[in-house]
């Protein structure tokens, strides 16, 4: 199933680009992927991970993900998937609010998808300076309010022990990026 779910990911993504750089989009939805492997998660978020942004930045469909897939994939992936209909505040809100109430593998592959932006970000920021807030819909003040309210409520309804150690490692780069 992960081997499939990446090859489809990499068919899906094909030609895109990261925001700030020349990579092969398809290098983040890898880097979610296996980090959430790295973590000894089960095949069907493992392979979400790779499909994460294929519904929402390709012409794929979650139905299709569905077909290929199987229901809990196609869930994890749709709870994840933004609505490009509404605006930035929007999207991220229901991020947010999602973050508060959703089962652990979600947020799994949420924090894991957002950390992987991050430290993007953060190589971008070292290389090419605040120019880079000029490529994204909200700028630093935004990110900074999105980026503490993912941490802030990240957390909710985890016990200890089901709290993977990149959770930290977000809060940790949250803070090197916006003070």
């Amino acid at each position: 199933m992960k081997a499939k779910a990446k090859a489809f990911a990499i068919r899906a993504h094909e030609g895109q680009k990261r925001k700030n750089s020349n990579a092969p989009y398809i290098s983040h939805p890898i880097r979610v992927a296996e980090r959430l492997e790295n973590e000894g998660f089960s095949d069907e978020l493992v392979s979400a991970g790779y499909l994460h942004d294929v519904a929402e930045d390709t012409d794929v469909e979650i139905d299709d993900i569905k077909r290929e897939f199987g229901h809990d994939v196609a869930h994890i992936v749709a709870a994840h998937t933004e609505d490009k209909s509404k605006s930035w505040q929007e999207r991220k809100q229901h991020t947010i609010d999602t973050l508060k109430n959703v089962e652990k593998e979600i947020k799994y592959l949420i924090i894991a998808d957002k950390l992987d932006n991050l430290i993007g970000l953060e190589q971008d920021m070292k290389q090419q300076g605040e120019a880079i807030w000029k490529n994204f819909n909200a700028g630093y003040d935004q990110q900074l309010w999105y980026n503490q309210s993912i941490v802030k409520n990240m957390y909710a309804g985890l016990k200890e022990k089901d709290i993977p150690d990149y959770f930290r490692e977000y809060e940790e780069v949250v803070q090197r990026v916006f003070g």
